[in-house]
């Protein structure tokens, strides 16, 4: 039975263990444990479990890492991230949200997999506003979800893992493809805030009638 670590309590760590709650394991981190305890008394099913990064970490299948691009970089350094299936939905991008910190010739996930070198790095979820999260699954299990990842495996579990959180998985290619998707993040910020369209947008790609 696969359990997922949580690590991170923003918008899109609070939002994901709530789509997932009660159907999976879930292992919650936060740097305060005692707040982590307490969102894990507001989630139904009981199967979550407050602990400490390192603990969660250990005792996970899959680590999803719910936090900006520095945290995130940090976080990768811990030695129990190894053997894991590591989730990086970061966009690396700069304070005031106009550019990115890096791209094209790397990425995020990319320095998180150089970082964490015996993890199975999969890029995930960085396309999509935490809004989305808290929408009906009717409305959302047909977004994409965009992956990114060098190993087949892994990208197998984390599909299945979009799948429960209730979207839809399109994979994209290896890891590298993570420097097309981080700028497509960006591309959906630009959209939701500086054109005013709102959080509950998300890139998508439709295929016309041959």
């Amino acid at each position: 039975m696969t359990t997922l670590a949580l690590i991170g309590l923003g918008n899109m760590g609070k939002g994901l263990a709530r789509r997932l709650a009660g159907k999976i394991d879930l292992l919650i981190s936060t740097r305060d444990l005692a707040t982590a305890e307490a969102f894990v008394a507001s989630l139904p099913g009981g199967r979550a479990k407050a602990l400490s990064t390192d603990a969660a970490m250990a005792g996970a299948d899959i680590v999803v890492l719910a936090m900006p691009y520095a945290k995130a970089l940090a976080a990768a350094a811990n030695p129990a991230l190894a053997g894991k299936i590591v989730v990086d939905m970061s966009n690396p991008i700069t304070p005031d949200f106009a550019n990115l910190l890096l791209g094209f010739d790397t990425s995020a996930a990319e320095t998180i997999q150089a970082a964490a070198p015996e993890a199975k790095v999969v890029k995930a979820y960085n396309t999509i506003f935490a809004a989305l999260l808290d929408q009906p699954v009717s409305q959302t299990q047909s977004l994409p979800v965009f992956l990114a990842g060098n190993d087949a495996g892994a990208l197998a579990a984390v599909a299945d893992l979009v799948v429960l959180s209730g979207f839809a998985a399109e994979a994209t290619g290896g890891l590298e493809t993570s420097r097309l998707l981080e700028p497509l993040g960006l591309l959906n910020i630009k959209f939701g805030y500086a054109l005013g369209q709102g959080t509950t947008i998300a890139p998508a790609w439709v295929r016309l009638p041959a």
